[in-house]
């Protein structure tokens, strides 16, 4: 079903790294900070979903713009600053905990992840079908959505030691897991640097 000949592209090679880690780091975020807003914080179920808000609001407000910038500027850029960004939210994230108000803890990790994101995925699905020619441009959008999925399950399964603490050791567990999210986008970053071609590149081999 998946051409094999697709991963001769290093950008599209880059691409699909990218979205496994990014979006795994994402997906472990939005079990864990409601868990974590409700285990150590107090908020109820309905609090702590609310919490998430700023994330698809400010990436539904701002997609758009970065869609448009990487339509001028090429969306390689995008794509290493975004996931820098999502790390920086991250690390803003390690903050989180029991005595910490929504408002200077939980709002401005989501504002900054949000916007990292937002600099990502527009970008990022343009990017996948400029790295393969015309015929794979369907298998490779496939693929991409795939991988995401993929990733988010990845990192859901591999959080459960966090899960699995109370009190001061889950926000300990907590902080330790969003410092590696923050890693994990770092390197996603350095895979959009690395191999991902500059606009006028070959993007195969």
């Amino acid at each position: 079903m998946m051409p094999l000949s697709l991963f001769g592209s290093p950008s599209f090679v880059g691409l699909t790294l990218l979205t496994l880690l990014l979006y795994g780091a994402l997906g472990g975020l939005f079990v864990l900070v409601p868990y974590v807003l409700i285990q150590a914080g107090g908020y109820t179920a309905t609090q702590a979903g609310a919490a998430l808000l700023p994330l698809p609001l400010v990436i539904a407000v701002a997609s758009p713009a970065a869609g448009a910038l990487a339509a001028k500027v090429g969306p390689r850029w995008l794509l290493i600053t975004g996931p820098v960004i999502v790390a920086a939210g991250f690390l803003l994230a390690v903050r989180i905990g029991s005595d910490t108000s929504y408002w200077l803890g939980v709002f401005p990790a989501m504002v900054v992840i949000a916007l990292g994101m937002a600099g990502a995925v527009a970008p990022l699905t343009t990017a996948v079908l400029m790295s393969v020619d015309s015929h794979h441009t369907g298998a490779a959008s496939g693929l991409n959505s795939a991988v995401a999925r993929t990733g988010g399950l990845v990192a859901t399964a591999l959080i459960g030691p966090v899960i699995a603490s109370s009190g001061f050791a889950l926000l300990s567990a907590f902080g330790v897991a969003a410092a590696i999210g923050a890693v994990i986008c770092l390197v996603a970053a350095a895979s959009a640097f690395t191999l991902i071609a500059p606009p006028g590149k070959p993007n195969h081999r």
